[in-house]
């Protein structure tokens, strides 16, 4: 944190009046929300990698002269290993989208509105963030190649396949995957391949998506970023609202650039959605089985049932002994594929997997005038946070009969930006709580979040903290706003 301190010193003029340590993601770089004096506030990044930092660094300002939307970085420190850049909230597509995921992929009209115009903007993404770039400044690889895929097939085959105690021929195997490589490969058409575009690395900045995370792009396909952002794993989007982006993402694909027939891109993408599913099962088995992350555990029955789809079609003709593999892998619908307790090292997982579908984590929201809630496990009631240090939404006229379930309730929370500083600090020790009962296997968990009224901000909190802990750790979870008679299940 000195080194952000310092950074930040030397482009402001002056310290930080207030720093904030936010919640990682999948990687290692450590992330800050600096403030003024007067509440502007700014993210501060330190990475691990001086190249992955210098590619972010270089493909942000590229795009932003491109005019498209990403962060702006204000400046770097001079060893490369930490960066300034402009705030775009707390709000990512994904978190947008839980009510959706949440309904098992039925998605509001607010929801897919957001989902159309993210892939409108894609095909800018790729086709203007290409011109004029400097390939040679990207991270890792420059291209998608063949060699690149063999990384992927590989990664399914060693973390996933091997690990799910599925018996295959290798060389057979390998004849397959040398074929599927050299498919993948043929394409002359390509731009920038964002390689993880996903509702996690779309941010939601005054309402319009800007993008992140992009420093693992190259020069690739357009087809493996469709493929990754609408087949994820635990979006589950209805066949019908996938097909409608793809129609709007190939309309303003044909705007920039010369495409393929219709039926060719179709073609072409099923392939992708193949390749990219093995990869992501690979990255689940990796992060799962041996980093032992339970939300990549959970992630797993879903991207298997992708799977099951795809191996039905004429996709996976071409390949038949890698076919003859996955259907030995889909025989119990993939639930069994998490076999990993058939090796010798583990247990852990086992337990894991096991205790995913055994904690039952409750969450209430309560008016403090009317007591706190009972705990029904009798195992003493958790924790209880206090929201009224927070700024009351019912303090106002307008608010007055709404709750926090309301958008205008909500938008005036999150624009204040008090309870979203509040709530990073719950969930982290939250998240550390339910990680460790899991690893204990224990059953119950309680949170409970109490304001005046019980209506605006412990409703906000309640509801935002049981769908963080459900997206996140794929357990069930059982909501009850108390004082609205609002009772919900989240089936782990």
């Amino acid at each position: 944190m000195n080194t952000i301190q310092t950074l930040y010193r030397e482009w402001r003029g002056q310290d930080a009046a207030r720093i904030e340590r936010l919640a990682g993601a999948g990687s290692n770089r450590r992330y800050y929300r600096l403030w003024d004096d007067e509440e502007c506030p700014v993210i501060g990044v330190e990475g691990t990698d001086k190249a992955e930092n210098e590619a972010f660094v270089y493909l942000a300002r590229h795009f932003r002269r491109q005019g498209l939307p990403v962060p702006e970085v204000f400046c770097v420190s001079a060893e490369g290993m930490c960066y300034l850049v402009e705030d775009l909230g707390s709000l990512s597509l994904y978190d947008a989208l839980c009510q959706g995921r949440a309904n098992g992929g039925k998605y509001d009209d607010a929801e897919k509105a957001l989902l159309f115009e993210t892939m409108r903007q894609l095909p800018a993404f790729q086709v203007k963030g290409a011109q004029g770039l400097d390939w040679s400044r990207c991270y890792g690889q420059q291209e998608m190649d063949r060699r690149s895929v063999m990384f992927d097939l590989n990664y399914f085959k060693y973390c996933f396949l091997k690990p799910a105690a599925q018996d295959f021929d290798e060389v057979r195997l390998e004849n397959d995957f040398q074929h599927l490589a050299g498919n993948l490969t043929q394409d002359e058409t390509s731009g920038f391949l964002y390689r993880d575009f996903q509702a996690r690395n779309v941010m939601l900045h005054d309402g319009k998506p800007f993008f992140i995370d992009f420093q693992g792009g190259r020069r690739g396909p357009f087809y493996y970023d469709v493929a990754s952002f609408l087949w994820q794993a635990s979006a589950r989007y209805p066949s019908e609202l996938r097909q409608s982006l793809i129609d709007v993402y190939y309309e303003e694909l044909k705007n920039l650039t010369q495409v393929p027939t219709r039926d060719e891109f179709d073609d072409r993408l099923s392939l992708f959605v193949f390749f990219r599913t093995l990869q992501v099962l690979g990255a689940y088995g990796f992060r799962g089985w041996f980093e032992r992350k339970p939300h990549f555990l959970s992630s797993i029955p879903a991207a298997l049932d992708n799977l099951c789809e795809l191996i039905q079609g004429q996709t996976v003709l071409a390949y038949p002994y890698l076919k003859e593999v996955l259907e030995k892998l889909l025989e119990e619908k993939g639930h069994e594929a998490t076999k990993v307790d058939r090796r010798e090292d583990s247990s852990q997982a086992k337990r894991t997997k096991e205790t995913i579908s055994r904690l039952v984590v409750r969450v209430y929201s309560f008016s403090y005038k009317k007591g706190i809630p009972e705990d029904e496990s009798g195992n003493g009631g958790g924790y209880v946070f206090d929201c009224r240090s927070t700024h009351n939404p019912g303090r106002y006229e307008q608010y007055k009969t709404m709750t926090g379930l309301d958008a205008p309730v909500i938008k005036f929370l999150e624009d204040d930006g008090e309870i979203l500083s509040f709530l990073n600090h719950v969930y982290e020790l939250a998240d550390k709580h339910v990680e460790r009962y899991l690893e204990r296997g224990f059953t119950d968990l309680m949170f409970s979040f109490g304001c005046t009224g019980g209506q605006h901000r412990s409703v906000y909190s309640a509801q935002h903290l049981a769908e963080h802990l459900f997206n996140k750790y794929g357990i069930e979870v059982r909501l009850c706003h108390r004082e609205q008679g609002i009772n919900r299940i989240f089936k782990s």
